[in-house]
This record gives structure tokens, C-alpha cells and sequence, in this order.
């Protein structure tokens, strides 16, 4: 393997998209496949190298099919046929899309049809926490035409994609490194007066600033000695003296993100709510110390629940606590009761601590970490042991 020691190095070796080929042509032949088919941005970027803005328009669909021996065959629109050469592929198959009476389907079908029929079976991402981005009719026609059984590959892929390369954690490493540079320049402009929304939008400027590509995720949420929910911010709220501040950030660089956060007080807090910021921070060390090869996600959950419970959690409304991540903001496993999957060196993973302290009140503390065959490593630069008090 190629390994990328500078982390400022755009893209990847064609040694890494060949070997996570192979890694996926390894679990076709344990799953008795003939090819696996790919509609969603992650995954043909994963196999191809395929890194562009149009995905956000949803017009046009994309096809990959990864087969069981030799390249990946990209099936794509005309349009995206230059950026697609500049990737390893060089079977590349187009049509003028949008093409509503057949966006693709019947080349997809020919493609798949024309492959060596071993064990009559192709792999699609059909289950969960996956998507297919084609409309359900284009879909069904595809099952109709293609003289192959379409069977569900979404945990495979998961778990394929769950173990990350060197040169993939060097690119969450750096995203981390500009994610820490904006938090850190929040103590020097945000004041009273100022609204979470305006907070955020200079939060956004330093990240872009320091090297970000963009930074589509961040939220944020603030109340009186407290906050509740923060999915819905940031809001045009005006932070005021004894507020608590939460920012919660999925920033990106080169296609990979970051997805940690951190608290602050204005002016000051009660004993309550430092203690609870206290014991998200004790629970963040205890998940660190779990978060070992042969543990599992569910060890990591455990260690860190026990500390909340301890500190007088009411309970956690989050319904996990922390998350795999890599090109998209949260990927496969979970931190829950139940998951239970095993870690493996190369996983990266945030810690992602969360209780109910009071009625109505949350504190929830966020880090970024990669197994490693000794441990977990930091990737997220740790964030202060007691709550930060802004004057």
C-alpha cells in the first residue's frame, strides 16, 4: 500500500482504489455474487476516484457496477464522462441523460447481463442505512431486465468500508486539525449580544479560511444555563450573560469529514451544569480507554454510559452515544446497547457522550478517534476538561 505521509495530498494512489476493489470482489466471492451495483455518491467515489459537485442535482442518476473479477464499468451520464477519465476506470459506457424514457436502465441491464453468470446473483445496496438514488419505477424496471437475482450488499459494504487505509485516516486527521482551528478562535469574538447564527457564520469563515472545502453541517443550540435540542439551530437567538452554547460541526476536506463539538458558558455557570459538562468529558476517557481492537461498539457504549449514569443522567435522547465516520458525517456502527460490532484497527469513530441533567437541560460532548492495533488515538484535538467560561 501507498501510504500519503503529506495529508494536504488531493485524491489517492490508484494502489488504493485497485485494493479496495479486490477487498470487494473477496466479499463477492464469499457471497456467491457476479457484480455489485452502485447508485450513491460514497460508494462510487470509494471505488472510482469520482469527486464532483453534481451530485447535488438530482436530475441525472449514476450507475457503477464493481464485477467480480476485473475494473469497475462506470454507466454515467454524458456529462460527467471528462471527470470520470481522469479516474483508473476506462470502461466507461454514457447516454444523454435526462433521458426520462430510459435514464440509463436498459445500458445498466446490458452491462450486467453481459457479465459471466456463475452464480446468477448481483449485490445493491438495499438495506440499512443506504439508499439506491433512482426513482423505485426505474428500479423495478431494472429487476425486470436483468437475468440476475438483485440481492441486498449494504452491511458488506458497510463493514468494507468501516476499515479505513492510512492514507484515508490522514485526510479525517487533517479535517480535524482545521475543525480544532475554528473552535479555538470562538473564545475571541463570541460575546453577548451576538446570535448563535452569527457565532456560527464566523465559525464557518475560520474553517473555510484554514483550509476546509466547505463545511455543510453545523448546528448549534443555547439557552439559559442550559440547552435542550440542537438539531434545529443555529437560530437568530441572542446569546445572553449565564446562556450555555453548544456548536456541533461536520466540516470537509478532499471528501472526508470531520464531526465533533464543544461547549461554552457566557459570563458563568451553576455547579450543576459544570458538573454535568464534567461527566460528558470523564465518559469521553472511559469510551477512549474501551475503544480497543476485539471490543466492540457496545464495550464503548457501556464504559461511557456507566460514567453518565453515575453523575446522575436522567437519560439520553440521542439514541446513541457516537458514531462511524469517514466520507460521509456518520457512518456505520453505532455506539448503542445493542450493536455490538467488533473494532477493528483502522475504524474511525467519535465518542459522542450526551445526557439529560435536568429537566430539559442536555449536555453532550463530541471527539473524533481511529482504532488503532494498541488502542484508540485522538483525531480531534481534546477539548478542554472543564466547561470554557467566556468573559
Amino acid at each position: 500500500m501507498t501510504l500519503v505521509t503529506n495529508p494536504l495530498q488531493r485524491g489517492f494512489d490508484v494502489s488504493e482504489f485497485e485494493q479496495r476493489t479486490e477487498r470487494a470482489q473477496a466479499i463477492m466471492h464469499a457471497m456467491k455474487l457476479d457484480a455489485m451495483l452502485f447508485t450513491t455518491e460514497p460508494n462510487v467515489r470509494y471505488f472510482t476516484g469520482f469527486h464532483t459537485q453534481f451530485w447535488h442535482s438530482p436530475t441525472r442518476p449514476w450507475f457503477l457496477v464493481v464485477p467480480a473479477n476485473g475494473k469497475p464499468i462506470a454507466i454515467i451520464p454524458e456529462i460527467g464522462a471528462s471527470g470520470m477519465v481522469q479516474t483508473w476506470v476506462d470502461n466507461i459506457i454514457t447516454w444523454p441523460s435526462p433521458r426520462p424514457e430510459d435514464d440509463g436502465i436498459s445500458l445498466v441491464a446490458s452491462t450486467l447481463n453481459s457479465l459471466k453468470c456463475v452464480h446468477g446473483r448481483v449485490g445493491a445496496t438495499l438495506g440499512i442505512e443506504s439508499h439506491l438514488r433512482m426513482p423505485v419505477n426505474n428500479f423495478m424496471e431494472l429487476t425486470r431486465l436483468v437475468k440476475k437475482e438483485i440481492v441486498d450488499v449494504s452491511l458488506a459494504v458497510h463493514e468494507l468500508r468501516q476499515v479505513k487505509s492510512p492514507a484515508e485516516i490522514a485526510k479525517t486527521r487533517e479535517i480535524c486539525r482545521i475543525t480544532n482551528i475554528g473552535f479555538q478562535n470562538i473564545p475571541e469574538y463570541a460575546k453577548t449580544g451576538m446570535t448563535e447564527r452569527e457565532i456560527c457564520k464566523q465559525f464557518r469563515i475560520d474553517m473555510l479560511q484554514a483550509g476546509a472545502d466547505e463545511c455543510p453541517y453545523i448546528i448549534a443550540g443555547s439557552g439559559p444555563d442550559g440547552y435542550d435540542s440542537i438539531i434545529m439551530g443555529p437560530t437568530d437567538r441572542t446569546i445572553e450573560d449565564g446562556d450555555v452554547l453548544i456548536i456541533d460541526t461536520g466540516a470537509v476536506r478532499d471528501g472526508y469529514f470531520s464531526d465533533f463539538d464543544r461547549n461554552w458558558a457566557f459570563g458563568h455557570a451553576s455547579e450543576q451544569t459544570k458538573a454535568a459538562y464534567r461527566a460528558t468529558y470523564e465518559a469521553t476517557t472511559a469510551g477512549f480507554e474501551a475503544a480497543r481492537p476485539g471490543n466492540t461498539t457496545t464495550d464503548i457504549y457501556n464504559a461511557m454510559w456507566k460514567v453518565l449514569e453515575a453523575n446522575g443522567a436522567l437519560g439520553n435522547d440521542v439514541g446513541r452515544l457516537g458514531h462511524g465516520l469517514g466520507m460521509e458525517l456518520t457512518e456505520r456502527p453505532s455506539n448503542t446497547a445493542t450493536d455490538n460490532t467488533v473494532l477493528k484497527p483502522g475504524m474511525v469513530m467519535t465518542l459522542e457522550p450526551g445526557m439529560v441533567y435536568a429537566p430539559g437541560k442536555s449536555m453532550v460532548h463530541e471527539e473524533n478517534i481511529v482504532i488503532t492495533e494498541n488502542g484508540a488515538e485522538w483525531l480531534s484535538q481534546r477539548a478542554e476538561p472543564e466547561l470554557l467560561i467566556i468573559q
